[in-house]
């Protein structure tokens, strides 16, 4: 079901309508969820610190997608997607915040700490910030769990099941129009709570990446919803048989 969202001038469309979105940043992220949603037909600004880093990502991204600097994209449409460092988020906000208010802004994020031999986190819950530090601001965690190369890529169903996008949020609309996007990647769009839960999806990134680059399978860990409560029911401390 796709629902009817405003956009920033008062107007209103349906998901899956072309929209305008603007990324900040030039990156690995920026570059696979821009591409997707050029190729659905939204119009894409991209800005980044340099014209010629905001140009490259364009021409990478293809059609429908052009470079601007960063104030430009940060005010640019009906969306924004973060998909800069984390430690660049401060002074994006902070130069922003007032372009901020009432806009949807995707967080792709983590704050993945500085390689010590494992993957943790420099803060527990950047959304959370940003939302403090942008007032009025529409914050969606989203595509924080995967990288960037498995948006890019052409898969989107595994084992049968299809490849799944958790989103956090607290204003509906926005994450109605977040789940819009994730459809146009072709990828399933599932609600995970408030913007409190969002938390939960940065922790579980470092987690399951940290598994993955040390050769363990995530996947193993987490069996299919059909089987996930088909325990014992007196199994201490598990949840109970639904039957």
């Amino acid at each position: 079901m796709r629902f009817g969202i405003p956009s920033v001038d008062g107007a209103s469309h349906n998901q899956g309508d072309d929209m305008r979105i603007g990324i900040l940043g030039a990156g690995q992220m920026a570059r696979a969820l821009g591409g997707g949603w050029a190729a659905a037909g939204h119009e894409i600004v991209v800005g980044a610190r340099t014209s010629a880093a905001a140009a490259a990502a364009a021409a990478d991204i293809g059609p429908g997608a052009r470079p601007a600097t960063i104030a430009e994209a940060a005010s640019f449409g009906d969306a924004t997607l973060l998909a800069v460092p984390v430690p660049a988020l401060d002074e994006i906000l902070t130069a922003h915040r007032e372009t901020f208010a009432d806009r949807i802004l995707i967080d792709c994020t983590n704050a993945f700490a500085p390689d010590t031999g494992g993957f943790g986190l420099s803060e527990p819950a950047v959304a959370e910030r940003i939302s403090a530090a942008a007032p009025g601001a529409r914050v969606v965690k989203a595509f924080n769990l995967l990288a960037a190369e498995v948006w890019a890529g052409p898969d989107r169903e595994f084992e049968g099941r299809p490849l799944t996008v958790a989103l956090c949020g607290d204003d509906a609309a926005a994450v109605a129009a977040v789940a819009g996007l994730a459809e146009d990647l072709k990828l399933r769009p599932v609600p995970a709570g408030g913007l409190g839960r969002a938390r939960y999806l940065e922790a579980t990134a470092a987690f399951v990446v940290g598994l993955w680059f040390t050769g363990y399978d995530a996947r193993a860990m987490f069996p299919p919803l059909e089987s996930a409560f088909a325990v014992p029911d007196d199994s201490e401390g598990l949840p109970m048989n639904r039957e």
